[in-house]
């Protein structure tokens, strides 16, 4: 049988990796340190006002959420649990008066999600199309 889905050119797959790769690996990171709780992480959550009890069940929402980003039939659906994660952690930042870094660092990693989730999905390219001139 041969497959009816367009090809994705090399440079555009490995573009979506890079896109993809490095905020999925520092999300696992993060997710992972959650369960694990170290110090800096409780002191973070507290002071973000969050109690300690809090820290693993947000973990694993997290961990959960990349996973299902990095799979390939599940990834949409990652992506969209993902942006209302990174959308909570922007409501956090800004109602406990965070600098502007911190508001704006977890939006960047949801672009960058949807972004690589973008060029490696032909379905969400027809969805989403870039228009030209």
């Amino acid at each position: 049988m041969y497959s009816t889905e367009p090809v994705i050119s090399s440079k555009q797959l490995w573009a979506a990796r890079i896109l993809s790769g490095l905020p999925t690996l520092f999300l696992l990171v993060d997710g992972g340190m959650k369960l694990f709780k170290p110090a800096v992480v409780v002191e973070s959550t507290l002071q973000l006002g969050y109690p300690e009890s809090a820290i693993v069940g947000i973990g694993i929402v997290l961990l959960v959420a990349t996973i299902l980003y990095m799979i390939p039939r599940t990834a949409v659906l990652g992506a969209i649990l993902l942006t209302g994660y990174l959308g909570g952690a922007v409501a956090t930042h800004v109602r406990v008066g965070g600098p502007a870094f911190n508001i704006v660092f977890p939006a960047i990693f949801g672009a960058l999600l949807w972004g690589g989730l973008w060029l490696r999905d032909r379905h969400l390219q027809e969805l989403l199309p870039l228009r030209g001139k």
